[in-house]
């Protein structure tokens, strides 16, 4: 019997195609089995809702029937079931009542949006860092029942949280032991910076501590909005608007323009004048932080009803703007008129005291140039100190006593504006009476603390855009402060629109001064011939023998007044016309009265307003 050959080994298929043609019948068969899942849960999907929302009526049965008492359930059961039995006879009654069970299961069965109702695991965790890092704050040794010791539950310490986007918390609700020192400032800013670290630096936090409670609320302050440009403010008299700040900081709003559209504002009013218990600013910030901009912004809401002396320590310019403006007295640069606009200063807020004294003790009202206000604007007073010490001469701050100690009587407000440079070159006139404050820029706490007396309730960032800062008026409490976009209008930087918002603000210039015009020739006249005058005098000196010779000598102690056009003067010899009355005898000219912003002629009044390095704004030149 023949046998047969066995078959080779190359002939045999190969292990690797056996394989591979079985995993592709595998996957093939996976395929076919989704996709057949798939098309039985569309169609099955209403039955599917269905029974979910028949088990979820089912389980809400049950509890019902669990929670009503035993001697109940017989009553509940005999209601039930002439129910069952009112309905079975009803016409249609089972098939109604059918459709009403499959849609009240229909609507319990159908699929809502999960809701999240913890943490996920990396907030957890972030939590649970937050509780460890507490620890040594919150803990002593002989607590029996510490609520934060290492390996502790965070839950009972930590609630009321919330994240933003990249995880990071934006709302933390802390409970600590009453045993905690939060009456301390060292111990709250222990936990504030510690907090702030291990949160995210970048952000601005307020910590809002419940002392009563044992509580403390954390929340990240959006940034306060810089797109609000100078503007009419809706105020009353005596109040000018420092800048805007948080909703809930304040209860009061005004309308604002922010772009193309109208929305109300919550601004920080800063009051003014005799009732005023803080009647005097003083705004530090680091350099370009808009301690400027404040001054500017101030000026041209006091141009409203009052009149305005800037002096500029920092001689930059910065308030070209101001010059030549109705109500503005000057703006003055160099320390000689700075000096003599802060002596005419002192020298006015004592005329306006004594004046309203006389007044009062007449049973009359004081005078209306007594209680127009008066704004004083000193910017950089650090820089002028130095150069009037350089020259000999007396520091100008030495001149702001008077006005900073009276001013609120005589309704004069002085605004100091310095940096943190040469801050501690104030004199201490200054920091007693300027009690509303203004920090901006970026400062660390304890340079806010140090011009505010007072920590923020924030923690400040590092970088901020200019005019963001804070801002305490008396004994209140501390605010944000975001200033109104006030550039300087002849900066060539500055956008047009801020520009255009600026000028507006700004009044009319006065017009330039014209010649009058000169008086027409007199026609030929025939002379006359003498007349006899034995008791008259002959001439206009001969009628007042005893008075001034000249229109100098008629008031040695008049002021004397910068060179301006002349008028001419024709002085006509009245004894040299028939008939004609005696003249007058020469009076006294009057009392010079407050600056005016026109030039004068000679006539014995204060002379014109001008701004330059050798003159004085508004005050007489000194000799």
């Amino acid at each position: 019997m023949a046998r047969r050959p066995l078959p080779r080994i190359s002939s045999l298929p190969s292990i690797p195609s056996l394989t591979s043609g079985a995993t592709a019948r595998i996957a093939r068969g996976r395929e076919l089995a989704r996709t057949a899942a798939d098309g039985a849960t569309d169609v099955l999907h209403p039955l599917i809702t269905i029974t979910r929302g028949l088990r979820k009526l089912a389980g809400v049965g049950r509890a019902r029937w669990a929670a009503t008492p035993k001697e109940r359930r017989g009553p509940a059961l005999f209601v039930v079931a002439a129910c069952v039995l009112a309905v079975a006879l009803i016409p249609y009654g089972p098939l109604l009542a059918l459709v009403s069970v499959m849609g009240a299961a229909a609507w319990q069965g159908r699929e809502r949006p999960v809701v999240r109702t913890g943490p996920d695991e990396a907030e957890t965790e972030r939590l649970r860092g937050l509780y460890e890092a507490l620890v040594p704050y919150f803990s002593v040794p002989d607590d029996p029942a510490p609520l934060f010791a290492h390996g502790g539950d965070w839950s009972r310490a930590l609630g009321d949280f919330a994240f933003d986007g990249d995880g990071r918390p934006t709302r933390l609700r802390i409970t600590y032991p009453a045993y905690f020192t939060d009456g301390e400032a060292e111990s709250r800013a222990r936990i504030e910076q510690l907090l702030h670290a291990k949160s995210g630096r970048g952000r601005e936090y307020l910590f809002d501590w419940d002392e009563e409670g044992n509580q403390l609320l954390m929340r990240v302050l959006a940034p306060l909005p810089a797109t609000v440009a100078a503007q009419r403010f809706v105020t009353a008299p005596g109040e000018t608007v420092l800048g805007f700040t948080d909703p809930d900081a304040v209860q009061r709003t005004v309308p604002v323009r922010d772009g193309d559209e109208t929305r109300d504002a919550p601004p920080v009013v800063w009051r003014t004048g005799p009732r005023s218990t803080e009647p005097h600013l003083l705004a530090v910030g680091q350099p370009g932080s808009g301690t400027t901009t404040l001054l500017r912004s101030v000026a041209l809401q006091a141009l409203q009803h009052g009149d305005v002396l800037v002096v500029d320590g920092a001689g930059t310019g910065e308030y070209a703007c101001l010059v030549g403006r109705p109500g503005v007295l000057g703006a003055e640069c160099a320390p000689s008129g700075a000096l003599a606009s802060l002596e005419w200063a002192a020298s006015e807020t004592e005329r306006r005291l004594i004046e309203a004294n006389k007044a009062r003790q007449a049973g009359r009202p004081a005078p209306e140039d007594t209680r127009r206000p008066l704004w004083i604007l000193l910017d950089r007073p650090g820089v002028l100190g130095h150069l009037a010490a350089a020259e000999g001469r007396t520091d100008p701050q030495a001149l702001l006593q008077v006005p900073l100690r009276h001013g609120r009587s005589a309704h004069v407000t002085v605004v100091v504006a310095e940096q943190f440079d040469t801050v501690g070159a104030l004199s201490e006139a200054v920091w007693t009476h300027t009690r509303a404050r203004v920090v901006l820029g970026p400062a660390s706490p304890e340079q806010v603390r140090y011009v505010l007396d007072s920590a923020p309730r924030t923690t400040p960032v590092p970088e901020v855009p200019p005019g963001r800062g804070y801002a305490r008026l008396g004994a209140g409490p501390v605010l944000r402060l975001q200033v109104p976009a006030t550039p300087d209008p002849y900066d060539d930087a500055t956008p047009e629109p801020l520009r255009q918002a600026v000028l507006d603000l700004l009044p009319d210039r006065h017009p330039a001064p014209q010649a009058p015009p000169e008086a027409p020739p007199l026609p030929p006249q025939p002379p006359l011939a003498p007349t006899a005058a034995p008791d008259g005098p002959e001439t206009l000196q001969d009628a007042a023998p005893d008075g001034p010779e000249t229109l100098q000598n008629a008031a040695p102690d008049a002021p004397t007044a910068r060179p301006g056009p002349v008028r001419p003067l024709i002085v006509t010899s009245m004894a040299a016309l028939p008939g004609a009355p005696l003249a007058p005898a020469a009076q006294p000219p009057a009392p010079a009265g407050p600056p005016v912003a026109a030039p004068d002629t000679v006539t014995g009044t204060a002379p014109a307003l001008t701004t330059g390095t050798g003159g004085t704004a508004g005050v007489p030149a000194t000799g």
